[in-house]
């Protein structure tokens, strides 16, 4: 005779479903895959960070403390990588925003081709980062460059620009292609937002006298502002992150003038052979971030679940 098993009141029975087992192996899997090419090189770099990590002495590697972060925040270039990497984020946050909700807008209307037109906008999202900065740096090249013949023809420079061998021309240079780059999101996600707003939403403005003007900021902003809000937050975390314009179109130069946070990383890998330092510039990214994050949210008051 069977009997069941009794649990005891008070007492939590932690056994598993079969269900849930089932749940379990299905996303382990994923799991497996995200603690290896996630958790794993972030935990190692932070480790790096603290230890005298350099190709050249892999038999001396020792805890060394603070001393990889003394050095990078020391350093004469730090300051200048640092400014680079707000106006990297500012400018192309800025722009992509702007030109982007500009392309949603016309691209909300219909007309004939929209289809086409909307392909073509976002395409550039689809190319990779490095295609993209190799197309903006022949483009900008002083010798054979489209831009430069641009200029030159309509007569607004008189010989051409070498504008990736100037440190503020090519810093300028790399903002405007990552601008390019990123506007296709925006537009993307601004787009979807405007064509989910209920039109019963404009018929009862239209009906309380409210004209198109007064119809955008009584419906159509307050509607999309939580999808931009996190729209920027999530292009804030990439941009900075995001390394591939600017290594294909001058690699930092001139003279380190276009170096940002992820690109002077590479360079301590790469030039330098410092994992030490390199891992300690990585960690300096991962907390500005999510300083950044923490304050934005609390800004914007997002609450739980996304909703703002």
């Amino acid at each position: 005779m069977m009997t069941k098993q009794v649990v005891p009141e008070g007492k939590k029975s932690f056994r598993i479903s079969k269900e849930g087992r089932f749940i379990f192996l299905c996303l382990l899997p994923a799991i497996l895959f995200v603690s290896v090419f996630t958790y794993y090189p972030l935990v190692r770099g932070i480790i790096m960070s603290f230890q005298n990590y350099t190709l050249f002495d892999l038999m001396n590697i020792q805890f060394i403390g603070l001393d990889n972060f003394v050095n990078v925040l020391t350093s004469p270039d730090f300051p200048r990588v640092a400014m680079n990497s707000f106006y990297w984020v500012f400018f192309s946050l800025v722009f992509q925003l702007l030109f982007g909700f500009m392309l949603a807008l016309m691209m909300q209307k219909k007309f004939r081709g929209r289809g086409i037109y909307q392909a073509f906008l976002f395409f550039p999202w689809a190319m990779s980062g490095f295609l993209i900065g190799l197309i903006w740096r022949w483009m900008f090249n002083a010798q054979f460059g489209v831009i430069n013949d641009l200029l030159l023809k309509t007569g607004l420079i008189d010989a051409p620009i070498s504008f990736l061998a100037d440190g503020t021309w090519a810093m300028a240079a790399v903002i405007i292609a990552n601008i390019w780059y990123g506007v296709a999101f925006f537009a993307i996600m601004i787009l979807a937002a405007l064509q989910s707003i209920p039109e019963e939403l404009y018929e009862a403005a239209a009906m309380d006298g409210a004209g198109r003007i007064q119809q955008f900021w009584r419906v159509t902003l307050p509607y999309i502002m939580p999808t931009i809000l996190v729209t920027i937050l999530l292009r804030v975390i990439w941009i900075l992150n995001f390394p591939d314009i600017i290594y294909a179109m001058t690699n930092g130069a001139p003279a380190g003038s276009t170096h940002i946070f992820a690109t002077y990383m590479i360079d301590k890998v790469i030039f330098g052979q410092d994992y030490g330092q390199a891992s300690a510039v990585g960690v300096i990214i991962v907390v500005i971030l999510m300083l950044f994050t923490i304050f934005y949210v609390k800004a914007t008051k997002v609450e739980k679940g996304g909703d703002f």
